[in-house]
């Protein structure tokens, strides 16, 4: 694959869903001369391996459907804090600017911890940082134009808070920097003579964690804390004294502890200069004065004063609107995909439709998990390949891989560039990985797929069988509750609903109980607990709290999501486990492989039989277009202790795993204990588990990611698909 910084022709959409009758915006940056065409597409089948049905899509006729002018739109990540002045006020002339940071990428870059510029002039008056060696710096513009910068002596410690602070003293020309760390006892400064340019004029602008620059934003990576303007020159000791008051000659006192689940900052000083964050940065994090004994930031707020503040920060990516598509009220139900065009080269914006707000055209509701589609967005995967492009043209499968373009944002599977976890992610930006004919595992003999292109597995399936369905996305569960549900007789999953909110865990939990029918198709399902932004619904933030296998692991302290207060990690640690909801809960995981299922004596019992007509086989799902076994990657076993019901019967459990296979982390105790008290082997296994609630209804569950890869194999005609037939037939006319 030949990497450029841009593909030719990219694009997305400001929401994931819609209904009739909406409207969905659609932004489009092309490189390429002339136009590109723009059409409407129904998405059936998204794996393109060649060995199962292919990609399927029908032509759909759309308003949208025609020409528009190629454009190159940019986008610029990175987070700061946004202050602009007051018409009516300007800096001081002598004034000390201090803040505590926590660095953690010291001397890779120059980074600006503050500065300060005019909106109608380009060039920085001022900014405090560290420089590209790691010292502390300031520099401040000077009356004929030329700059005069002062830097420490020493260098910054990663990750160890420090007070970096600087004067000018306009009246003798003094320009000082300094750093102190109370800690190890550190402290240092250097002062210059020099006379500053006048900053009384103009309209101002602040930025906290950046620049203003035509070149570069020097975007800073760490934590910053406490950041403030005093109207005097103050020195080292008159900024440590604890007797002074600390209103005194106060300009401006940022207090990043107020207003922590929205993307505003406020000042507490006299002056009331409250900001805005761009690119969302980190909230609710360790300040400089935490000190262990508090670990939700809404009980000691105050000991989390700080943002963590990242140069790849990315959120939205703010592209202009390119054309409008206005759903239809005829439109079905399904997944659809904004398809662009320009000469061979094209891009597919996925787009769930729902039905309309209070209608159902069918019994059967598909739930679309969008929310772990976001968590995953652009997942640039450690072991992507360069050779994986030999098999992607082979297929004809999707081209571009989010691992060789991680400047477009990556997912909460990765780390930001100074090594910190990262917790937010949106659709608000081109998804490489949310594509018809992606591949995920590219290295795989299978088709190699997870997420939307696995789930159409399903949607395959459905339409090859005959099925009417609506599809919900669980934002719209999240936001419209239990009644969404309601009058379907049957809820299927797709293939690996992770991500969840209380409220749609909730909306899930109250369908069961009052008597609907269930299919839990998938593994690792109802694992991750998730938040939502309050004042950006697309936005989702995920802390990785203790247990769980993680991507990364969240900060001591830091495992209360900043949205909306609660503690994070696994819903196992929140105490609602997956068994209590569909039976089933993560067990254990290996490589993307996957193996059968053996019946269990249950199963042949006359209460259960009904699933398995016309089924002789004892083995069940030895063959799939993932992994090649209807039981892999991901599997999920029934444990009465967690909450899987008491009648819960398990009709047969995979077997035959490879030896990649471990124990989830949760599950462990020891280095030879479980939490089970069972040997380790059992444990490794997927049960297909049925369960009839006193409430009425049914729960069925498969306790496998790689469970719907086999519905397509042999034209659908397979004990897989019959099974399903079987469960989906039942669950319908009951």
């Amino acid at each position: 694959m030949t990497t450029t910084s841009t593909p030719p022709l990219l694009g997305y959409a400001d929401r994931l869903s819609a209904r009739p009758g909406e409207s969905v915006a659609v932004k489009v940056s092309c490189t390429l001369e002339e136009d590109f065409r723009a059409s409407l597409v129904r998405i059936i089948c998204a794996d393109p391996n060649p060995s199962g049905p292919g990609i399927i899509e029908e032509s759909v006729p759309a308003n949208f459907a025609a020409g528009y002018p190629a454009r190159v739109q940019p986008f610029t990540p990175g987070s700061y804090a946004l202050i602009s002045l007051r018409d009516d006020l300007t800096l001081p002339t002598t004034m000390t600017v201090s803040a505590m940071i926590w660095p953690t990428k010291p001397g890779h870059s120059e980074q600006a911890v503050m500065s300060f510029s005019k909106r109608n002039n380009p060039r920085t008056w001022f900014v405090l940082g560290v420089d590209d060696t790691g010292h502390g710096f300031c520099r401040i513009l000077l009356a004929d134009g030329s700059s005069a910068q002062v830097t420490l002596l020493t260098t910054l410690r990663e990750r160890i808070w420090t007070r970096l602070w600087a004067a000018i003293d306009t009246d003798t020309g003094q320009l000082t920097v300094g750093s102190h760390n109370e800690g190890r006892g550190e402290s240092n400064t250097t002062t210059l003579e020099t006379r500053a340019a006048d900053n009384t004029t103009g309209k101002g602008e602040i930025l906290i964690a950046a620049t203003r620059t035509e070149v570069h934003a020097c975007h800073f990576n760490g934590k910053i804390d406490s950041p403030m303007i005093y109207d005097r020159y103050l020195d080292q000791a008159s900024l440590l004294d604890e007797t002074s008051d600390p209103t005194e000659h106060l300009f401006a006192r940022w207090d990043f502890s107020v207003g922590m689940s929205t993307t505003q900052i406020h000042d507490i000083g006299p002056h009331a200069l409250n900001g805005s964050l761009i690119n969302y940065p980190a909230r609710a994090m360790t300040g400089w004065n935490w000190d262990g004994s508090e670990m939700c930031w809404r009980h000691a707020p105050w000991q989390y004063g700080a943002i963590h503040f990242h140069d790849d920060d990315i959120y939205d990516f703010n592209w202009e609107t390119d054309f409008v598509f206005h759903v239809p009220d005829h439109l079905k139900s399904g997944v659809y995909g904004i398809r662009l065009t320009h000469g061979n080269h094209t891009d597919t914006i996925p787009l769930v439709v729902c039905p309309p707000r209070g209608q159902q055209a069918a019994r059967l509701c598909v739930l679309i998990s969008t929310f772990t589609w976001t968590v995953y967005g652009n997942h640039a995967r450690p072991d992507y390949n360069a050779n994986w492009q030999d098999k992607i043209k082979q297929w004809n499968a999707y081209p571009w891989n989010p691992a060789a373009f991680r400047h477009y944002g990556l997912s909460t599977y990765n780390f930001h560039s100074d090594g910190s976890g990262i917790c937010h992610s949106s659709h608000l930006r081109p998804l490489f990985n949310l594509r018809p004919g992606y591949l995920t595992f590219g290295a795989s003999e299978c088709s190699g797929l997870r997420h939307f292109q696995a789930d159409s597995h399903l949607t395959a399936w459905l339409e090859a069988k005959g099925y009417d369905y609506d599809v919900i996305t669980d934002e719209a569960l999240h936001e419209e509750g239990p009644e969404l549900l309601t009058p379907y007789a049957a809820v299927t999953t797709g293939t690996h609903p992770e991500y969840h909110t209380r409220e749609t865990l909730d909306a899930l939990q109250a369908y069961r109980d009052q008597g609907g029918h269930l299919a839990y198709l998938g593994g690792n399902g109802f694992y991750w607990r998730v938040a939502l932004h309050p004042e950006n619904k697309g936005l989702i933030e995920i802390r990785r709290a203790e247990g769980g296998i993680r991507a990364w692991a969240a900060e001591p302290g830091e495992y209360y999501s900043a949205m909306d207060g609660t503690y994070g990690g696994l819903w196992r640690r929140n105490g609602r486990p997956p068994q209590r909801l569909a039976g089933v809960g993560f067990s254990a995981q290996g490589t993307f492989s996957g193996s059968y299922y053996r019946r269990t004596a249950a199963s042949y019992d006359q209460n259960v039989a009904w699933m398995f007509d016309g089924i002789e086989d004892e083995i069940l799902g030895d063959f799939g277009l993932c992994g090649g076994g209807a039981a892999g990657f991901e599997l999920d076993r029934v444990d009465y202790r967690l909450g899987s019901p008491e009648n819960t019967v398990i009709l047969a459990s995979s077997e035959n795993h490879d030896n990649s296979f471990v124990l989830v982390p949760e599950e462990h105790l020891t280095h030879i204990t479980n939490w089970p008290g069972e040997p380790a082997e059992q444990l490794i296994r997927a049960d297909l588990a049925y369960i009839e609630p006193e409430t009425g209804g049914a729960i069925f569950s498969t306790g496998s990611i790689t469970f719907c890869g086999s519905l397509p194999v042999n034209n659908f005609q397979n004990n897989i698909s019959t099974l399903l037939d079987n469960v989906f037939h039942r669950f319908l006319t009951s």
